[in-house]
């Protein structure tokens, strides 16, 4: 080690790392763990969570890093290859560290981003099982949620075709007379289908279930993927589960996963969830997978659960928030930190070089094209312009109380004058900086980053939430928009507003979490808009209601649970050697 990054793919590098890979019992020791507290899969093992957390429950947690970043390029800027390059550099400084990162989709890996297993020289291994279903948690949320929908539709095809007496004795059910207009739920696949987006049901016969229109999204945008990042235990999980509203009667009245009786086995199907994966960088230190993606409207955290535990088993725990700082960190700040009551340390500002000079004006960067000349030379004017993305997610950063540091993911293509301003930058607005060339190096190329972020741990903070609990949600909603996102305000539709007045009076709702929808590729609402704009209003159209993780989320803009799978997809270059049963092409 290092592997030589620019000659080897990464499935390459993966595959040399793994042959020293320690093996279930060796984790169980390296980790001081009791033999029942490692559950083997295979060549990985899953963390018996509530077993663990009830041995350590007395043991003084282990400093807390959260991992976000700018706003990124449509390609990412790198946060997990960031976390598992903070991870190998606290190792090489001999410390106890440790992480916990969320499991990628097949969405994703078949598509263009590719695994989100981090990169070059710091990636998580073995990259075969973490990106082609790991131990099964998504598809345990796949046949969990599809069974929602399954009693959900069976429901309404019994009710359709039998009378109240009937009903009551052949099915022993009671009438729900369920709106088909206003179904909430559809069913999930683990892949970009866009063919799937918009579907009707039941063509046929009076058997063949009841015909209206439905939906399919990805898997990990369901409800279900939210309640387990949120999740502190198996008996909430299961309280969750039976909360879910798939539906709403004909009066106005939510239909839950507890009227159709289906919560406690979806839980069945969920119970082996809860127990976080153990992976580890291609240097062998120790982090978890656990939760997915998604964070556009799911909250896109690794778990609590994950957390709770890397902070009894490590001096340095280090988790990652999904896309930038207005969105992931946000979540975090005012909705994971308050739901754990876990305070963080440091927060780490992913910044690359090609990123900021996108938000300095330079030509769009579209995934699956070659990345324009601009951002392979140097420009330091694009690099001057664009700085203020970095400079607006500090400050978000600093409202929260917590110890900014800026990591400059290093590209061979940026220059000593690029990095000179970023610095300079970062540093005038109260924030830590340091180059890190993990992706090249691995650890040797963290250890600047490493020391930058134990500093940082080693001061004081002074966390605080952007709101209190007690603040309604139209209050809550416009102090994202100004505070995080640089709005001016927020316009709702009649509609929007309507709903949020009517969420607003019903005590019910007073303790649910806040989830802003919008894009990631923004501070805005609108993708297309760069930098950090001013003068402009958030637009609200709707309010989704989850009523099993407890979130309302404010929609601004358009946003489809469904992405769409590109002209040139990854899963033309994925094959398998038929002598050896490896996997080749992943990335």
């Amino acid at each position: 080690m290092p592997y030589d990054a620019t000659k080897m793919k990464d499935w390459e590098i993966s595959e040399a790392a793994e042959k020293n890979m320690p093996s279930p019992s060796e984790w169980q020791e390296k980790l001081g763990l009791q033999k029942d507290e490692v559950i083997p899969i295979g060549r990985l093992c899953k963390l018996d969570f509530m077993k663990i957390i009830d041995r350590l429950k007395d043991r003084p947690d282990g400093k807390y890093i959260e991992v976000t970043a700018i706003t990124p390029t449509p390609l990412g800027e790198g946060k997990s290859t960031t976390s598992c390059g903070l991870m190998e550099g606290l190792g090489l400084r001999g410390k106890n560290v440790g992480g916990a990162l969320r499991q990628p989709s097949g969405g994703p890996t078949m598509n263009v981003k590719g695994t989100a297993a981090g990169g070059g020289n710091s990636l998580l291994i073995p990259m075969t099982e973490f990106s082609m279903g790991l131990t099964g948690d998504i598809n345990d949320i796949m046949n969990a949620h599809n069974l929602a929908m399954v009693a959900l539709t069976a429901r309404m095809q019994h009710e359709r075709n039998y009378n109240d007496e009937q009903l009551a004795r052949l099915t022993k059910m009671r009438r729900l007379d369920i709106d088909p207009t206003r179904v909430e739920m559809g069913w999930i696949i683990d892949f970009c289908a866009q063919s799937l987006r918009n579907i009707i049901i039941g063509i046929g016969g009076r058997m063949d279930g009841y015909m209206m229109q439905s939906k399919f999204g990805i898997a990990v945008s369901s409800e279900l993927m939210a309640i387990l990042s949120i999740v502190r235990d198996l008996p909430d999980l299961k309280e969750r589960l039976n909360n879910i509203t798939v539906a709403f009667d004909k009066r106005g009245n939510p239909i839950t996963t507890r009227d159709l009786e289906v919560g406690n086995a979806m839980t069945a199907w969920m119970r082996n969830t809860i127990n976080p994966t153990l992976m580890c960088t291609a240097e062998y230190q120790p982090c978890m997978v656990h939760a997915g993606p998604f964070a556009n409207i799911a909250v896109g955290q690794s778990s609590i659960i994950a957390d709770r535990i890397g902070l009894k088993m490590f001096d340095y725990h280090v988790t990652e928030s999904g896309f930038a700082a207005d969105i992931g960190f946000e979540k975090f700040w005012n909705v994971k930190c308050r739901y754990s009551g876990l305070i963080p340390h440091v927060s780490v500002l992913t910044t690359t070089i090609r990123a900021l000079k996108m938000h300095g004006g330079g030509p769009k960067v579209v995934a699956g094209i070659a990345l324009p000349e601009a951002y392979t030379k140097e420009d330091l004017g694009l690099v001057e312009k664009g700085v203020c993305n970095m400079v607006h997610h500090i400050n978000t950063i600093r409202k929260a109380g917590i110890n900014p540091v800026v990591c400059i993911n290093a590209f061979h293509t940026d220059t000593k004058d690029e990095i000179a301003i970023v610095r300079k930058h970062a540093e005038a607005a109260g924030a830590r900086c340091a180059v890190s060339e993990h992706w090249a190096k691995g650890g040797e190329g963290a250890l600047e980053f490493a020391d930058a972020v134990i500093d940082a741990c080693n001061e004081k903070n002074d966390f605080k939430f952007l709101y209190p609990l007690e603040m309604k949600l139209r209050d809550r909603v416009a102090m994202v928009a100004k505070e995080v996102y640089g709005a001016d305000g927020v316009a709702w539709t009649p509609e929007a507003e309507a709903k949020a007045k009517m969420l607003e009076s019903d005590p019910k709702y007073a303790d649910y979490a806040t989830m802003m929808v919008k894009t990631h590729l923004s501070l805005t609402h609108d993708p297309t808009v760069k930098g950090v704009p001013k003068g402009w209003v958030l637009p609200i159209r709707d309010v989704l209601i989850y009523s099993g993780s407890k979130f309302l989320c404010p929609c601004a803009g358009a946003i489809s649970l469904m992405p769409g799978t590109s002209s040139d997809p990854a899963f033309r270059r994925v094959d398998v050697d038929v002598n050896t049963g490896k996997v080749m092409g992943l990335f």
